[in-house]
């Protein structure tokens, strides 16, 4: 087998292989009739779609002794029940944490091998991203009797990442808004509309997204956030001002079509694949009217959602307002990534 092919199954769980564009299973000897009476079976073309068949196929995995068998279970029964785009993400994860511990006792994981781990990758956010993965598959380990305690929990300090500091001056937000459009309906107008209602509400790009005719409601907008849906399940009823009834006015008024969505595509469809969880039109969009920004105002550096969120929880009055517009569970998580404009001390007399 070729280098480049053997590397590409490195970090496959057990008797997977890639091969002309799919992932296929060899089938242990004797349970031919349990996978259509095939030695070679083909779980589909890309990671998500082929974990899917196997879970439905394989079922339960009882019991766990590796580090590889303990992520089989994670993916089969933890990873199904978060959202769409952090499931990808986290088979992506799994891929490089399956490639490095998978066949680790899990007793053997100390939390020695988990800072040269990080200290090995170039890429530190993603070592980053996968400890944490590890890390809640070992506590689920535990919550399922495969070990009594959790072998780096507590034990293990990573530099956090630093977060990100952009400000989005209120001028960069006229010079924004300002922006003469070419057309009467979407593109532009469409995306001035959904900024001003990202920065009186601070909701997340898939949620504002979503928002249909049913969410918008005589006592305010109506809002389940996806990323609890399935945990929390928190919502949010964001009550009318003035200024935020002109700005859904706006939106509905920049649609291209008549659609039971707030901002739709020119065939009146929600920009969200919800199978994917990308919005890959919404961003291409995005992205030229950043290209616009720069070329024809004064704004010098770009801004992105997050950039409008955290502004909405740095403008707020206080840091429970803002955590509570941004949904958080954590007020820590506000202050710490989405409180952006620096304290005014005064000074003593």
């Amino acid at each position: 087998m070729p280098p480049k092919r053997k590397a590409e199954n490195r970090g496959l769980p057990a008797r997977w292989k890639l091969q002309h564009g799919a992932y296929y299973y060899r089938v242990p000897p004797g349970l031919e009739a349990l996978w259509d009476g095939k030695q070679f079976f083909r779980l589909g073309k890309t990671l998500p779609e082929s974990y899917k068949v196997w879970a439905d196929r394989i079922g339960a995995v009882d019991v766990a002794r590796t580090v590889g068998q303990l992520l089989d279970r994670y993916m089969l029964e933890v990873v199904p029940t978060k959202a769409v785009t952090t499931q990808s993400n986290n088979i992506v994860f799994i891929k490089a944490i399956r490639a490095a511990f998978g066949e680790f006792p899990l007793e053997a994981v100390k939390p020695r091998l988990v800072y040269q781990y990080v200290d090995a990758r170039s890429a530190k956010i993603s070592a980053h991203r996968e400890i944490e993965i590890l890390s809640h598959a070992f506590t689920k380990a535990v919550q399922w009797g495969y070990m009594d305690r959790h072998p780096f929990k507590g034990e293990v300090r990573l530099e956090g990442e630093k977060p990100r500091t952009r400000y989005v001056e209120d001028w960069e937000l006229i010079e924004a808004l300002s922006l003469p459009a070419t057309r009467k309906k979407g593109s532009v107008k469409m995306i001035q509309a959904y900024l001003k209602i990202k920065l009186l509400t601070g909701q997340r790009r898939g949620d504002l997204l979503r928002l249909s005719s049913a969410d918008l409601q005589e006592d305010g907008i109506h809002i389940t956030p996806n990323k609890t849906s399935t945990s929390t399940g928190k919502r949010l009823i964001i009550q009318w001002s003035d200024e935020l009834r002109a700005a859904v006015a706006e939106a509905k008024g920049a649609r291209p079509v008549i659609s039971p969505f707030l901002f739709c595509n020119k065939f009146g469809e929600c920009y969200v694949n919800e199978s994917t969880g990308e919005a890959h039109g919404w961003d291409s969009m995005w992205q030229r009217y950043m290209d616009r920004l720069l070329e024809d105002t004064k704004i010098e550096t770009r801004f992105t959602e997050h950039d409008i969120r955290a502004k909405c929880a740095s403008d707020a009055e206080t840091l429970a307002h803002a955590q509570q517009l941004l949904a958080h569970a954590d007020g820590k998580t506000t202050e710490r990534i989405y409180r952006r404009k620096p304290e005014k001390v005064k000074p003593l007399r």
